[in-house]
């Protein structure tokens, strides 16, 4: 029996699964912070890690109820039609919860007994336990005659995006608005809708949270236009959120 402490946990913008990319890099202006804890939240442990711009994540599905693993899923790439084995995807319905992940290190902040790295183009949810941090070797971990099976390119993006003249006020008036306009427009570009949703013709309204904020938009022929941006609890429009099934790939 093996029992794995987290050696630090994630401050991440993405506060739901709905939203977050299905895989790292997807949406570079997804920003998030590791912060290590005790012991390991030590200076000398991470001494060296600026020399690396990239860095592997082992962590914990959290958000996945103990014991939900399947034996098969159908992967959104496929649009959901298709099942296959779990070990042929990055389902987070898994035997043992353990995801791994590729995420660009941007900087590392340490001072008053705390050390946090900071991260971007991250595909995690807030409060993620973090198993291990390991350097990205691009001599060893890029391996150029490598087959991507069903998943052998990035997604294209799917839908346009626009906003409206409230929404585009908000960002405008929000400490680092342009970034939270930028990643919105990313996120969305990249329909976080479950397969079985896009097909439908009629105008759709969802919601996601971001930050502390409740994104709200309406798809319809193509587009995604975000309606209005909220400060959470705020319900101010009717509106739906759907939770991502949590199968990514």
């Amino acid at each position: 029996m093996f029992r794995f402490a987290p050696i630090g946990l994630v401050h991440s913008c993405f506060r739901e699964k709905f939203g977050i990319p299905r895989q790292p890099g997807l949406v570079p202006a997804a920003r998030a912070t590791l912060e290590l804890l005790p012991p390991y939240n030590q200076p000398a442990a991470v001494r060296g890690l600026e020399g690396f711009s990239h860095l592997w994540l082992l962590f914990v599905f959290h958000g996945v109820p103990a014991g939900r693993w399947r034996a098969t899923v159908r992967p959104p790439r496929l649009g959901g039609n298709r099942r296959l084995g779990v070990f042929a995807t990055r389902s987070a319905f898994r035997p043992n919860p353990i995801g791994l992940t590729a995420v660009k290190l941007d900087r590392i902040a340490i001072g008053a007994g705390r050390v946090a790295l900071h991260l971007a183009g991250v595909d995690l949810l807030d409060g993620t336990p973090v198993l291990d941090i390991k350097p990205y070797l691009p001599y060893a971990d890029r391996i150029v005659e490598a087959v991507g099976g069903f998943a052998a390119e990035a997604p294209e993006a799917e839908l346009t995006v626009e906003f409206s003249p409230a929404a585009s006020a908000f960002c405008a008036a929000w400490p680092g608005g342009g970034d939270l306009r930028e990643l919105i427009g990313q996120i969305l570009r990249q329909d976080p809708r479950p397969a079985y949703e896009r097909a439908s013709p009629s105008p759709q309204l969802y919601g996601m949270k971001l930050h502390d904020l409740d994104v709200r938009w309406e798809t319809r022929d193509g587009v995604a236009r975000v309606i209005e941006i909220a400060s959470v609890g705020e319900d101010s429009i009717a509106f739906r959120r759907l939770e991502r099934d949590g199968i990514s790939q």
